[in-house]
């Protein structure tokens, strides 16, 4: 499913104009994204929680050359779907309220 099937679906469920929709969505994609980027995590109860990790640093090779690098630490985005969320996917069962 793309970003357009989900503005679609919206529209379709609530009724609300495309437009407004697709403002929505990509306002709620922007602000996530700068919250990570920031360095902050984002918790949405019952859905899942954006978390930023951190990869420590580690040595690495280059084969060919046969020399030893350094990876710096790094931060990564990672999702953590919620109890309920995993649940429903596991069980492949529709939610009740529909949306």
């Amino acid at each position: 499913m793309r970003k357009a099937d989900i503005v679609n679906r919206i529209t379709d469920k609530t009724g609300l104009e495309k437009v407004d929709v697709m403002v929505v969505v990509e306002a709620f994609c922007k602000e996530i994204k700068e919250s990570m980027a920031e360095g902050h995590n984002v918790y949405l109860r019952g859905f899942g929680s954006f978390v930023v990790k951190t990869r420590k640093k580690k040595i690495g090779r280059i084969i060919k050359k046969n020399i030893a690098i350094e990876i710096p630490e790094q931060k990564i985005p990672s999702f953590k779907p919620a109890k309920l969320f995993l649940n429903r996917v596991k069980d492949g069962k529709k939610s009740k309220s529909g949306l």
